[in-house]
């Protein structure tokens, strides 16, 4: 839970302690609630709020503890319903319970009274403390506060192996999309536009790495995942869309073109649909630039036999300019230039086997990823609007980044398993384990402190496994399934 929540519920602590209600306390279904000794407030971080209190219900007398929270359905939320520590717990005070549940339950499968705090405190003192502290946390872990209960080394080992699943799976992602590129290529199919059906034949096919000689492939399959990549969550799928369209093949139409970087531009801004009206475009704003992409276009539809987008497919809802499509895109063609004309894959390849430190090889891997602004869009966000600032990077270190940890490394880990050159597929693991990156996330950020592993944070696999522990454990409820979870509350 994090820290600005439990202050929160620290305001109800001292009005249970003090006993400062407005009426006599009921549970939600109807039974009178006395409080005979408030019980000792548990300063610890793991189980219930007070213990040892003792009060009557109905007519019965109850010694045990008392759990608070804000909501009543933080009681599964912040796993208490899976907590042995709770067993003991008799009386559940909730601020709020929207649909007036009358219970919770304790592992061992014991019924608990609920009841509201809100109807029975003063409505100027619940506004000072709603409006005091704002509560509740999208990726709060169940075990937030207490997974001190697990041993650290316990913790940094479980997400280490969770951190190196999660490479696995993308090898296993990048290695599927190559055997379903080349299965089309020899089925002399083009994509999106002919839908075809890769069930029953295409998983019986076997391959041999013979079958992945053809360098366009694996031009393709970079293409694409540095394209996902470059969209964001927001855009990601409309990009891997574009590099579907304007397939390599496509775009190695033109590369004998003095004006190679234009025919892309104008290829793939025409086809995602986010060239602005010509007819509608003030004079003003229609530099030479935007002209000869126009003009560009014209030449270029008659050899595309592809669909085209709308603008409206497109989201720019909550992002920063400096990550708006039109400046992914130029970022993007840029990187086909050196995917194409400076053979891009082979420069890299060389990179791993010849640079023995790694950190050196990182650094270096890195910067093949960032990539300044120029021409036009140093003074342009979107077409017909002028920025006030100068941009200086298409993609920035941060984005470089995440795109060598999330498509580099698994792409040339396939690669060299791929043609049996284990040493090499090794370096790659290595450099994975050992990455540190700059950036982090809000999901990274919340388990991290709740884990109290900012420190182990830092480092990529831990990173990684972090976001795959929140995404298929803590946010299914997978408690009982998690190593952390397994040690906390059993």
């Amino acid at each position: 839970m994090k820290q600005a929540e439990k202050v929160y519920e620290k305001e109800l602590y001292t009005i249970w302690q003090n006993q400062k209600f407005e009426s006599e306390l009921e549970t939600v279904d109807g039974l009178g609630v006395s409080i005979l000794d408030a019980g000792v407030h548990n300063e610890d971080n793991a189980g219930p709020d007070f213990l040892n209190a003792r009060i009557r219900i109905g007519n019965l007398t109850f010694v045990g503890d008392i759990e608070i929270d804000s909501d009543y359905r933080d009681w599964k939320q912040h796993g208490h319903n899976i907590n042995n520590k709770f067993n003991k717990v008799i009386l559940h005070a909730a601020l709020n319970n929207k649909f007036n549940q009358p219970y919770v339950y304790t592992k061992d499968g014991r019924k608990v009274p609920s009841i509201i705090l809100s109807e029975f405190v003063d409505d100027d003192d619940v506004s000072i403390i709603v409006n005091k502290f704002k509560a509740g946390n999208e990726h709060t872990l169940k075990c937030g506060e207490i997974s001190d209960g697990a041993e650290v080394l316990l913790k940094e080992k479980f997400i280490a192996d969770l951190g190196i699943e999660r490479f696995k799976k993308k090898c296993s992602k990048f290695y599927g999309r190559l055997k379903e590129l080349k299965f089309i290529d020899d089925l002399r199919i083009s994509e999106p536009v002919i839908k075809y059906d890769l069930s029953e034949e295409f998983e019986a096919k076997t391959y041999s790495h013979d079958d992945f000689n053809d360098r366009a492939l694996w031009q393709q399959l970079l293409y694409e995942f540095i394209f996902e990549a470059l969209g964001y969550s927001k855009n990601k799928s409309n990009m891997l869309k574009l590099a579907q369209s304007a397939n390599i093949k496509f775009i190695k139409k033109f590369e004998n073109r003095s004006n190679f970087l234009e025919m892309i531009e104008s290829s793939l801004f025409n086809i995602a649909g986010l060239m602005p009206d010509k007819e509608k475009l003030p004079e003003s704003q229609s530099s030479e630039y935007t002209k000869a992409l126009y003009t560009n276009w014209d030449e270029i539809k008659e050899v595309y036999d592809g669909e085209t987008y709308d603008d409206a497919e497109w989201n720019y809802m909550k992002l920063r300019p400096q990550n708006f499509p039109t400046i992914r895109i130029v970022g993007g063609a840029r990187f086909l230039i050196e995917l194409l004309n400076n053979d891009l894959i082979s420069v890299m390849i060389k990179k791993i086997d010849e640079i023995r430190n790694l950190t050196v090889l990182i650094n270096s891997l890195r910067s093949l990823f960032v990539i300044k602004s120029d021409g036009f869009w140093q003074s342009h966000y979107v077409f017909n609007n002028k920025s006030n600032e100068q941009i200086k990077y298409f993609v920035g270190a941060s984005r470089a980044d995440e795109i060598v940890i999330n498509v580099v490394l698994p792409f040339f880990a396939v690669y060299f398993d791929v043609f049996g050159n284990q040493e090499l597929s090794k370096k790659v693991f290595k450099l994975y384990s050992i990455y540190q990156q700059r950036t982090d996330n809000r999901i990274v950020r919340d388990v991290a402190d709740a884990l109290r592993m900012r420190e182990q944070a830092k480092k990529t696999v831990y990173m990684q496994g972090m976001i795959e522990l929140f995404r298929n454990y803590c946010s299914k409820g997978k408690c009982l399934d998690c190593e952390i979870g397994k040690a906390i509350f059993n």
